[in-house]
């Protein structure tokens, strides 16, 4: 692991594969440390030639943390997180892969510094406010979760770690598909989350920031090839939302996720993920070559 000085905050950043291989930067989604990204997926993708870069966002795992509830930053300070990993890893682009907040991260990203992006890859993500007719068009997420949201469940002890795990496991059970999940995993990847991460609740702080906003009526801009991979069951963001992506986006190409839910890829998606990216990143000229 690394940690690196970026934007005014200290970012924590871990690399597997090759450093002079190409680099792709995965970004996770909201209250998400590196753990979610889990090391063996990072392991099997910097296998396929490849340097994976994954970290923690600020207010999670081993990077800045800011007061529980008043976070002094918004999504444009998270992008620029971004560019000063980029930066300080000596990267002037990469092969982005953006979940869920990351994948708005990423769409930003692609829109207005197309420069850093070799390839672009968004998963389990919208594009967010209307499109060019002034209409959104996307599907609502399920009733189910619009019932969870609105009947919040209460917060842990958040200095018990048996409590936050179990709180954590909750919400994978609500934001999950039809895969059933790995229990055993989930909990072993958020005890590590729990251990690395100075103020646990801090992470919610990702639920507060403003800033940024939906680049959705830009998205024809975008000049990155792009992939989109997306559960076929996510009931935060139903397939449509996928399905414009691809539409929006010049040439996207859009690979389903049979049974997915909200959630980082789990195993018995690995094949496909691994492969679709590998594919994605070799076969697409990279800029300046």
């Amino acid at each position: 692991m690394r940690s690196v000085h970026v934007n005014g905050v200290d970012i924590v950043t871990e690399g597997f594969g090759d450093p002079a291989a190409p680099t792709v930067l995965l970004i996770g989604g909201a209250e998400a440390s590196m753990d979610w990204w889990d090391e063996e997926f990072a392991r099997r993708l910097a296998a396929t030639g490849h340097h994976v870069i994954r970290f923690d966002t600020r207010d999670t795992g081993g990077s800045t943390t800011f007061p529980v509830g008043e976070p002094p930053y918004t999504q444009d300070d998270l992008l620029a997180d971004v560019l000063g990993i980029l930066d300080a890893h000596a990267l002037p682009a990469a092969h982005i892969v953006g979940m869920s907040m990351g994948g708005g991260l990423a769409q930003r990203l692609a829109v207005l510094h197309p420069g850093r992006v070799l390839t672009l890859t968004l998963m389990c993500t919208s594009p967010g406010g209307p499109d060019g007719s002034g209409q959104t068009a996307l599907p609502p997420m399920s009733e189910a979760l619009e019932r969870a949201f609105a009947e919040p469940a209460t917060a842990p002890d958040w200095s018990d770690r048996k409590a936050v795990v179990d709180y954590f496991l909750a919400a994978e059970r609500l934001f999950a598909g039809t895969i059933p999940l790995d229990e055993e995993r989930l909990r072993r990847t958020a005890g590590r989350a729990f251990d690395r991460s100075p103020v646990p609740a801090a992470a919610g702080n990702h639920w507060l920031i403003g800033g940024g906003g939906s680049v959705r009526d830009r998205l024809g801009e975008i000049t990155a090839p792009t992939l989109v991979l997306h559960g076929t069951a996510d009931p935060l963001f139903p397939f449509g939302h996928a399905e414009a992506l691809a539409r929006e986006i010049p040439g996207a190409v859009l690979v389903p996720l049979p049974g997915m839910g909200h959630q980082m890829p789990p195993p018995p998606t690995w094949d496909t993920v691994v492969s679709a990216l590998a594919e994605h990143t070799a076969r697409r000229p990279v800029r300046g070559a």
